[in-house]
């Protein structure tokens, strides 16, 4: 036979098929080649094996996705009743059908196929892969700012979380449709339902003088959701990318060399094998995601919240179970601004901020802007503030804003002070919640006392805003309220808010209810 098969060695394997400046030339060409023929191109290119050098082979129309019109929204609708087997809050707003495969654990995510119904007790950072792969995601445990519901919302997948009996009424294999387009109540069906999905077009869309913005962690979702009507990115969390992409916790690639663990050393040294300094592995996979939303957004705002994850979910990172206190309540724990400064995460903080300087300063998006979570005194604003500038991210410089999450009562009763500090303040609803009620968001038994309609959290809410616009600093709230409660959306406008960040899934609902709010405040004067 004149056919000879040799087996490719290892190392050609793993090495990079182009490096930097190849990557370069060829976005350079398809530039020239789309500018020439003045539409999208499919274009292909090929690199000789022995020369090394570059070849355009192919440039014809592209006729897929260009066709497709990226102002358009789907709108889902259920057309028949059928038996609901279980139910609980509804996340996002379509509708998915699938096979059910019921999974318990993280450790036997091989078993769903790309495209079945994932059903579970409850997720945490380990089920980030797996949530992406699934049509649909049910729980029993979790509210509508669980983890699986955050994650859901990133990602794009409808989810009901909270059902409180899917693993025991579902069975494993059956076919369900998972609904989300009745509203808060999301329903799980026996069998596969008929639903119809209308596309709408926003391009001309009214728009609100408050800003609407979007909440986002996924880089792959950044140019998808660039086309919604928006003001820019109000909070991308760092969580879902260090999560997904980067798997590896910052403390043991600083701290690699001495690992006493040698079954994660020889996992981190098999993820990172392109990387001669592992530290470098974080700053390059980081700089990236972020660089590509800040991208797809751009000259808009893109604010980049730092790391906030709890010590059990930082000790689930490849290599972080040596790096992390086991804590009894992590939600009030190590977490936050103060690992920032703190000897056990100083370092890893450090590569964060590399990648962020590598987004502004050699990147150019200077677009980004930074902010601090849980920063519970002003004191350790200063602190936090001070070691970015060591750090090389000085307030100010090239435009740097540094914003603070206003998510403790702290934050609110010091507001005039801890605008000294920083820029601005993002209210996280969520946290601030949960701390001026004093219960636990993920506990089932108290759920439903968790209420931002409730009068002491919007007279939180108030103050901050007041103290805020009365010394000169910018202030948003992050969350789910002004899209589920119009009257949320009035009282946030009526405060004067400056923009209102959403879920993309809740992005349009929003906008419709500032637009009212507005109105009904115009009509008030």
């Amino acid at each position: 036979s004149s056919i000879v098969n040799t087996e490719t060695p290892q190392e050609k394997q793993k090495q990079w098929v182009l490096n930097d400046e190849e990557i370069t030339q060829l976005a350079k060409w398809s530039f020239i080649i789309e500018e020439h023929y003045q539409m999208p191109m499919d274009i292909e290119w090929a690199k000789d094996g022995i020369s090394g050098k570059l070849f355009i082979v192919q440039a014809r129309p592209e006729t897929v996705h260009s066709k497709r019109d990226p102002y358009l929204k789907t709108e889902y609708s259920v057309k028949e009743k059928g038996t609901v087997l279980s139910k609980g809050n509804a996340i996002g707003s379509g509708i998915a059908a699938g096979k059910a495969r019921i999974i318990l654990s993280s450790a036997d995510a091989h078993l769903l196929k790309e495209g079945e119904v994932l059903v579970t007790d409850i997720t945490n950072p380990d089920w980030d892969p797996i949530l992406k792969k699934a049509a649909a995601i049910i729980t029993n445990k979790g509210g509508r700012t669980s983890h699986a519901a955050i994650v859901a919302r990133e990602v794009g997948a409808v989810a009901v979380v909270g059902t409180g009996d899917a693993t025991e009424k579902i069975k494993d294999g059956m076919l369900v449709t998972v609904s989300c387009a009745q509203g808060k109540t999301g329903f799980v069906y026996e069998g596969k339902l008929n639903w119809t999905e209308q596309n709408l077009d926003f391009r001309n869309m009214k728009m609100p003088e408050t800003k609407p913005m979007m909440i986002l962690g996924d880089p792959e979702k950044a140019y998808g959701y660039s086309f919604y009507p928006n003001q820019g990115i109000g909070l991308m969390r760092l969580e879902f990318i260090i999560n997904s992409a980067i798997k590896i916790h910052p403390m043991a690639l600083v701290n690699f060399d001495t690992l006493k663990d040698a079954e994660a050393k020889k996992h981190i040294d098999e993820i990172t094998y392109h990387y001669a300094d592992k530290k470098e592995y974080f700053i390059d996979k980081l700089s990236q995601a972020v660089g590509t939303i800040a991208a797809a957004f751009y000259p808009k705002d893109v604010i980049v919240r730092m790391s906030d994850f709890k010590t059990n979910e930082y000790a689930n990172l490849v290599g972080g179970k040596e790096f992390e206190p086991e804590e009894e309540n992590p939600m009030i724990g190590f977490r936050g601004a103060s690992r920032y400064y703190n000897e056990r995460y100083r370092e890893g903080f450090k590569l964060e901020c590399e990648a962020m300087k590598r987004v502004r300063n050699e990147m150019g998006l200077t677009n980004v802007k930074l902010m601090i979570p849980f920063c519970r005194t002003v004191e350790e604003g200063k602190k936090v503030v001070d070691l970015m500038h060591a750090y090389g991210l000085k307030r100010g410089d090239n435009d740097l804003e540094i914003y603070v999450m206003a998510e403790i009562p702290s934050n609110v009763i010091l507001a005039k002070e801890f605008s000294e500090v920083f820029d601005g303040f993002s209210i996280g609803s969520n946290d601030l919640t949960q701390l001026t009620l004093g219960l636990d968001r993920d506990s089932a038994i108290v759920s439903d006392l968790f209420d931002e309609n409730n009068k002491a959290v919007k007279t939180m809410i108030a103050t901050v805003i007041k103290t805020a616009k009365e010394n000169g600093a910018k202030i948003g709230l992050c969350g789910q309220a002004p899209s589920d409660y119009p009257e949320f959306a009035q009282f946030l406008v009526e405060q004067g808010i400056d923009s209102i960040s959403y879920n993309p899934d809740a992005l349009l609902k929003g906008i419709e209810n500032m637009v009212k709010a507005e109105l009904k405040v115009k009509t008030n004067l």
